[in-house]
């Protein structure tokens, strides 16, 4: 079986989250220090190839794909939750093209293969991350 079917998907990556600055301040306690927790990672665009499709069908009425951003780090040495992946579903044997149609991105050969196409941010640093 042949075909040739084509979509056209905008995709963007998570992220990160904000690192915080943070003190700790009790009464009792003659040296709080600095206790800002660092932010999320930011969420992955994944392809995978996966069973049951045939065609690209799904792309031409949702072409906005978005990852989710990192939450921001919080005191109390909170670190904020990572973002979530976007994964876009196709079938097997898709190709993935740059937007100028010539440069091959990855080619989706076998069953349950995964690429990256776009990296999320890395979460900021937090001020506990400074002391020593």
């Amino acid at each position: 079986m042949k075909f040739l079917d084509e979509a056209k998907v905008y995709i963007r990556a998570g992220d990160g989250g904000n690192g915080c600055v943070s003190f700790r301040r009790e009464k009792f306690i003659e040296f709080g220090g600095p206790n800002g927790g660092d932010g999320g990672k930011g969420g992955d665009v994944v392809a995978e190839a996966v069973e049951g499709l045939n065609t690209l069908i799904d792309y031409r009425y949702q072409q906005h794909f978005l990852a989710k951003n990192g939450r921001a780090g919080m005191g109390k040495d909170r670190h904020g939750a990572n973002g979530a992946d976007a994964v876009l579903k196709v079938p097997v044997g898709t190709q993935i093209y740059e937007e100028d149609g010539e440069t091959l991105l990855a080619d989706l050969v076998e069953l349950g293969q995964r690429v990256v196409l776009l990296r999320g941010g890395n979460g900021g640093f937090g001020n506990a991350h400074f002391k020593t």
